[in-house]
């Protein structure tokens, strides 16, 4: 179980991200935080002093409420009933800066808990139901795969059809995002945690849970139509003049696994008669845009847990705590 305050957060992240969740790995096939970050900034560029990943982004503010049926199953703060301060940040997945708010790739909602006595609770996810990545390797081909041809500004092709032949855990996602237009808004998507956790009782009694978040709004997605002509700026705007409406909510649901459920692998779907609970329900209030709002400093680091919440050895979760680390080492440092 990883339990940290402000402080400890703040002391491991500056540490670099040292890390030794894949040290099962074969010293030299070695996939690290290093060779995949510098994957992603050779794909996308560096913008000094901004995320590598999921940089396009906007900051919003709110609270959390639990419900009794979660705080029978984790005696983590957060569902204790009472308002819980969040800091939220939106934002589309990869590191061009001017992506288009039309393009058919993941959306992300990360989300900070603050809870008493100087706790923290991290979520971290996308608005696809499964990873792209069983392992870490796959990522950083997937990455190398799609840098950019210097003849052409463009992935080569035959490079993206080998990565696609020789990775099929990729496809599933892939799949979703090619279906799937992108939502008409950051407050019309559902977001999954994508990973298995561990909910903890005050019995240490553990259920293995995946959770997403829902909106109350509804989902809806671009038409075809729309897509073509939507503004490549529409997200943020449309969520800050939304907010100014009223909150924007979302419950927070919580599937609970079988024997037989995959813990480790995020590319795998549980099965949909899976019992599911509402944990909560998540409320938006205002947002910004994320230029020197509370957001835009935090690293959203998904190992960041209470008491009562805990990590499965899922390698992809346990890869991205020292990829987050160095990510945020280098935008603190203006690299």
């Amino acid at each position: 179980m990883l339990r940290k305050t402000k402080d400890v957060c703040l002391i491991s992240t500056l540490a670099g991200g040292l890390f030794a969740g894949v040290a099962n790995v074969h010293a030299a096939d070695e996939v690290t935080a290093e060779k995949v970050v510098s994957a992603i900034e050779g794909t996308f560029g560096v913008t000094p002093g901004e995320r590598r990943n999921h940089i396009k982004g906007t900051c919003a503010t709110g609270e959390f409420i639990g419900t009794p049926e979660a705080a029978a199953l984790s005696r983590s703060p957060l569902f204790s009933g009472k308002p819980v301060s969040v800091i939220a940040r939106y934002s589309l997945s990869g590191g061009n800066p001017k992506a288009p708010d039309t393009a058919k790739s993941g959306r992300g909602m990360a989300l900070e808990f603050r809870l008493p006595k100087n706790e923290m609770q991290h979520m971290t996810m996308l608005n696809t139901p499964v990873f792209g990545a069983a392992v870490p390797q796959t990522f950083l081909d997937l990455m190398i795969a799609t840098r950019p041809d210097p003849a052409t500004g463009k992935p080569d092709p035959e490079k993206v059809k080998a990565f696609k032949a020789s990775h099929p855990d990729n496809a599933a996602q892939a799949a979703f995002l090619a279906n799937n237009n992108p939502p008409t808004s950051y407050a019309n998507s559902a977001y999954w945690g994508i990973h298995t956790f561990k909910f903890v009782d005050k019995d240490n009694k553990t259920t293995l849970v995946r959770w997403r978040f829902v909106p109350q709004d509804g989902e809806k997605r671009l038409s075809d139509d729309e897509l073509k002509t939507a503004s490549p700026n529409f997200l943020e705007q449309a969520l800050i003049d939304r907010t100014k409406t009223g909150p924007v909510r979302y419950d927070m649901m919580v599937t609970l696994g079988q024997a037989g459920d995959t813990e480790t692998d995020p590319t795998v779907a549980w099965p949909e008669d899976r019992k599911q609970i509402k944990a909560g329900t998540l409320s938006i209030a205002a947002a910004t845009p994320q230029k020197g709002a509370e957001c835009e400093k935090i690293n959203y680091d998904p190992l960041v847990m209470s008491d009562g919440i805990a990590a499965t050895n899922d390698p992809i979760l346990q890869f991205r705590s020292p990829a987050y680390a160095l990510s945020f080492a280098k935008r603190s440092g203006n690299m």
